[in-house]
């Protein structure tokens, strides 16, 4: 009898989220039209930006006063009152973000759909039954 050759099939790991960030974010470059698009978006701000820093070039003297010491202790208590670096730091969390895909947003939304649902249902039926257990002992 001749032997029969089976190949074996490598079990496929279930990946967490970090590794699939990690993932993401090794990841090769984003593409040329995405990189030209946001090129094209930040254009005017950029224009904007040069244009404000070539009018206020001859005025730099008027920053002087706020290089000294006191001052800058007085904008260093006001950026903790306003809690500034609190939104930096959320902003730098925030695009560090990996959102997910058009498929990967279906199947949550449908997941949690159905969950709704089958939780709406479980306390109907729960609330029926009791209130029909309550009206027998109260109203007996």
């Amino acid at each position: 009898m001749a032997k029969k050759i089976t190949a074996k099939v490598p079990k496929r790991k279930l990946e967490t989220v970090r590794e699939r960030t990690e993932q993401t974010n090794n990841a090769k470059p984003k593409s040329r039209i995405v990189a030209r698009s946001a090129r094209a978006a930040s254009t005017p701000f950029r224009f904007v930006g040069r244009l404000i820093a070539r009018i206020a070039r001859p005025f730099r003297f008027l920053l002087r006063p706020f290089k000294t010491r006191p001052v800058r202790f007085v904008g260093r208590v006001l950026s903790r009152v306003l809690l500034l670096r609190y939104f930096r730091d959320s902003w730098k969390e925030l695009r560090l973000v990996t959102w997910p895909d058009r498929k990967e947003t279906r199947q949550l939304t449908l997941a949690v759909f159905a969950f709704a649902i089958v939780f709406g249902l479980m306390v109907t039926v729960t609330d029926y039954g009791l209130d029909k257990v309550f009206k027998k002992l109260i109203l007996k």
